[in-house]
This record gives C-alpha cells, structure tokens and sequence, in this order.
C-alpha cells in the first residue's frame, strides 16, 4: 500500500511516528512521513522517505501558552483576558497556516492516509475529497468516556459527569481549527462544516482510531465506539548508526547513575532560573544530573552535572537513577520503557492528565506543577525517587509490560486488514 502518514507539533508529536513508519516499512508498503521541516533531516534516516512542512506554528503556540499562564498567576483579570484573546487567535492562526502546507503535501494518489490528532481535523477533510480511505493514529484519549477524564483536563476517575467535559474540552479544542476549517472547505469548493460537525461525523462513521499507548496504562473504556483500539506504544526509529558523545559515555562512567532532568518542547519559564533550580535541586539531593538544554535552551554548570542537547530517550534513560519531565505523551512513554521512576514537572494541554496517571501507577511519587516547582521541592521529590525501592520495582515492572507489547505491529496488521 502506498501510505502517508501526517503528524504536526512538537518534538513527542513527531519521533513515535518514525517507528511506526519503519515499521509499515519493514511490511513492505511504501510509506512517506508528512512533518514539519525542521525534524525532515532527523527523520529521514534508514529509507524512510519525510515530505516537510514549511509551516511550524508550534513554538509560537508554547510561547502564547506560557505568556498565558503567567499573566494567570499575577492575578489580573484585564491581562489574563488580553493573553487569553492573544493564545486564542495565535491557534487559530497557527491551524490556519497549516491549510497550504498539509493540501500541498497530502497524496491524493494515496491508498491510506494515517493521522495524528492534531492533523486529523483537516486531513481527514483532505482525504474524504480525494476519495482516499484515512485512520486516526493518537497518542493521546480524546473520546468522551465516563471512565476517566478528556486528557486536556485534570485527572479524574469514574463519573458521568466526565462526558460533558470531554465535550466541552473538545468543542474548545475545534474553536481552534475554526478559520482553517473554513479555509480548507472554500479551497476545495465544499460546503463549510464546523469542527463540531466533523467530529460527529467522524464518530457517527465510526472513523478508526489506534491509540499509540499501551492498553495496560490507559485501559479501554468499556463505553467507548466500536472502531477505537489502543494498540500499544510506537517507539521511535533507532538509527543503528547513531553513536553517543564521549562527554555523555564519559560522564555516565564516572559515578553512579545520574538523574536526567528535562522539559523537551516545553518552556516552563525562565531558563537561567530553571537552571538554577534544578542545581540546587541537585546539589540538596546529593545526585549527579544530566540536563538537557530543550526548547528552553536550559544550561547548568555545576559540579557533577553536564548539560547536553537531544540525546536519544532509548539509550540513556535506562541508564539514569530517574527521570524529571514534563510528563508530555512521548516522554512519559519513554520513562516507562526505560523502568526507572519519575518526577513528572508538567507545564500544559494533556501533561497534568498524563503525570496524574504516572503518580496512579506508582512509578512516580507525585507531580509538580511547573508553576509549583521550586529547588526544596524538587530535591525533595528527587531524593524520594531515587531512594524508594517501592518506585523502583514497580518501574522495573512496567518496562517489563511494556516490553511484551508490539504496538506499531498492531497498527501494521489493522492497515494489513484494511486492504
């Protein structure tokens, strides 16, 4: 099958799906992953063929994000109004300048169209007019159920009460496809339909979604649509060819297992402060640490402490005593497999939803907000993940689940099927 596989957002959006188009790959389809420019040179790697998207609206939108939560706790009103307006118009024109790059790259000679979340909402519009047949792959649960919360929304267990929630989350998650909606349907001379009417009738048509989590940390929801599946984790594509820094092999070697602390994508607030934070952190602890600079461009200078760029989560987070996040769907993924406890420090949209289940499976003690984080809390935090064998066995013991799952087969055999 000749398949594209279309994913935007940020780093975690973007490496899970390298591994499930190897994978699609190694089956013997012909496979092109559809992201934005800059990952096409770190994807593109052992035959995989990436189609780049010049549009990027992401860092723009993390920016909006966190200007929003700053004013939030200032505690005023007018400012938190006016950011609110910024964020708001910032997404919808960030989806809007999605609209070119996504009808420009989308094969209308396709025979599957594979689609993120956040893609989903106009790809599947894109595929429905070239006839081509599309399937949603997330990494993360948007369906309303009573079993557990929308995971844009904190955590909460069994309720009725979730439903309407999870409606409402995503009625304000479409306000934000609002104008590209309405751009994509007048490019393709189709009558307008709102992102309510889309994701009804995505639901009334029963669209197939595969879910890139494993089963045993978000179980299906027994109110849940037939056509929804959660089919285990999509590990990002190792490159046999890459090969660690001697700084990193070097310093690993030196001491007892670091601890690895960092914000991907995120940009929880001041970088120097951060930095600053998590040496002290450190330093109360007694723990050597691995930061890695991200997004926020964090850097640390201290004793027993190496600052390094975006180093395969494979490869050294089992080599780590634990790991502080920001608990976004694919770090949070990674932690697991790597069997070592966490510190979840989540910052926005499904991160809190996702470290509150971290906390539920006892692999991590308990979450941070980021804008709760301070030196004595994280040491605190640290000290109590590094030292409870509790943390540690129960970790061990979800890399050992994990290990026994194959979810980018599971997709594979779903579009082997689907033929």
């Amino acid at each position: 099958m000749r398949i594209q596989i279309i994913t935007v957002g940020t780093t975690g959006s973007v490496a899970p799906y390298s591994g499930l188009a190897h994978r699609l790959l190694a089956e013997g389809h012909e496979v092109e992953l559809v992201t934005h420019a800059k990952f096409a040179g770190a994807m593109a790697c052992c035959g995989l063929t990436v189609r780049p998207l010049e549009a990027d609206p992401f860092a723009s939108l993390i920016s909006a994000r966190t200007r929003l939560q700053a004013t939030a706790r200032g505690f005023d009103a007018l400012r938190t109004f006016r950011s609110l307006g910024s964020f708001v118009r910032t997404a919808e024109q960030g989806m809007l300048s999605l609209v070119d790059s996504i009808l420009a790259a989308a094969d209308p000679k396709a025979d599957l169209l594979l689609l993120s979340s956040m893609a989903a909402p106009l790809g599947s519009v894109i595929a429905r007019y070239h006839g081509v047949a599309s399937m949603g792959v997330f990494l993360q649960p948007d369906v309303p159920t009573s079993e557990f919360s929308h995971c844009t929304l904190a955590w909460r267990s069994e309720s009725r009460a979730n439903i309407p929630r999870a409606r409402a989350a995503n009625a304000l998650l479409d306000t934000a496809y609002r104008t590209a909606n309405r751009e994509l349907h007048a490019r393709l001379g189709l009558p307008h339909r709102s992102g309510r009417r889309l994701r009804v009738d995505r639901e009334r048509g029963r669209w197939p979604i595969w879910h890139g989590y494993s089963p045993w940390v978000v179980p299906h929801p027994a109110d849940w649509r037939p056509g929804l599946h959660e089919a285990g984790y999509w590990w990002p594509h190792e490159c046999p060819d890459w090969r660690p820094p001697a700084l990193v092999t070097d310093f690993l070697a030196a001491g007892p297992p670091p601890v690895l602390i960092g914000f991907g994508s995120m940009m929880p607030g001041d970088p120097q402060q951060l930095g600053e934070s998590a040496a002290r952190a450190l330093r109360q602890a007694r723990l050597r640490g691995i930061v890695q600079s991200g997004w926020a461009g964090l850097s640390v200078v201290d004793d027993d402490v190496i600052t390094v760029d975006a180093l395969p989560h494979s490869w050294l987070m089992p080599r780590t005593a634990a790991v502080v996040h920001h608990a976004g769907a694919g770090t949070t993924a990674a932690g697991l497999r790597a069997g070592v406890p966490a510190v979840p420090v989540p910052v926005m949209t499904d991160q809190p939803w996702w470290a509150a289940r971290l906390v539920q499976l006892g692999v991590a003690a308990d979450a941070i907000p980021c804008t709760e984080l301070t030196p004595a809390r994280l040491a605190a935090a640290l000290t109590r993940a590094t030292r409870d064998p509790g943390l540690a066995r129960r970790a061990a013991a979800a890399a050992g689940r994990l290990a026994q799952e194959d979810g980018a087969g599971a997709v594979a055999r779903a579009v082997a099927e689907s033929a």
